[in-house]
């Protein structure tokens, strides 16, 4: 069993609030990330049994919504939001600035495990571009040296 009891636990409780079992899935999706950092497949396995459909349906879900990882994560998540309006604002400039800043690829993670680096399609502040999102946090009308303070701040 990879889930602890714990959040096998939490899983069943949203299990109740759904008519449909499959209702809870994205819901215990959160549960299992807060619990793991990521989906693994043998997470994802226990989730299908627990969910009575298949593996592929359950990694259909992670690999769909930005918020779930399918790898595992360093403590930070950066991501440069690369649409067209922050690309037209140099964000494509500035995700390339910071690969070589940290030494890795766009969906990596620094060998230290601190920093992942990521874009996504919108982060919703086109008016604000470029922009980039720690954890939760937007930073915006970015330029390479404010966004190598800000990643030279995490600890």
């Amino acid at each position: 069993m990879v889930i602890s009891a714990e959040t096998r636990a939490a899983i069943d409780a949203q299990i109740q609030k759904y008519p449909q079992r499959r209702g809870a899935l994205l819901p215990a999706l959160h549960l299992v990330q807060k619990e793991k950092g990521w989906i693994a497949p043998e997470t994802a396995r226990e989730l299908a049994s627990i969910f009575e459909i298949q593996p592929i349906e359950v990694l259909e879900v992670v690999t769909f919504y930005n918020m779930f990882y399918d790898r595992p994560q360093g403590r930070h998540h950066v991501y440069v939001c690369t649409n067209l309006p922050c690309s037209l604002r140099g964000a494509r400039d500035l995700v390339h600035a910071l690969e070589q800043h940290l030494g890795i690829e766009a969906g990596e993670t620094t060998k230290d495990g601190r920093i992942t680096l990521g874009h996504e399609e919108c982060l919703g502040a086109c008016a604000w571009a470029p922009m980039l999102r720690i954890g939760e946090t937007y930073h915006e009308n970015l330029d390479l040296e404010t966004a190598k303070r800000l990643l030279a701040e995490l600890k």
